[in-house]
């Protein structure tokens, strides 16, 4: 990944009334996604994700998929 590092900012459309939410504090990484259908507060502490309050479960490994024999290896058994 060649992406340079950025500091974490928080942008709000306009002044608001609201203290801000510190984005990192002890070990908990915290992060506010803001999209067309309203904000997410996205959590990471350790192992533990959370969305909007609750845990997110990782998805399940996907089954290994087979690897297709080349088309030499198949000329030369032949």
């Amino acid at each position: 990944m060649n992406a340079p590092l950025r500091p974490e900012v928080l942008l709000r459309p306009a002044a608001a009334p609201q203290q801000d939410l510190a984005l990192a504090t002890a070990g908990v990484l915290r992060y506010v996604w803001q999209h067309r259908f309203g904000q997410m507060l996205i959590e990471v502490d350790g192992e533990r994700v959370s969305v909007n309050g609750q845990p997110v479960q990782p998805a399940p490994p996907s089954p290994a998929q087979p690897v297709p024999a080349s088309s030499s290896a198949r000329s030369a058994a032949s």
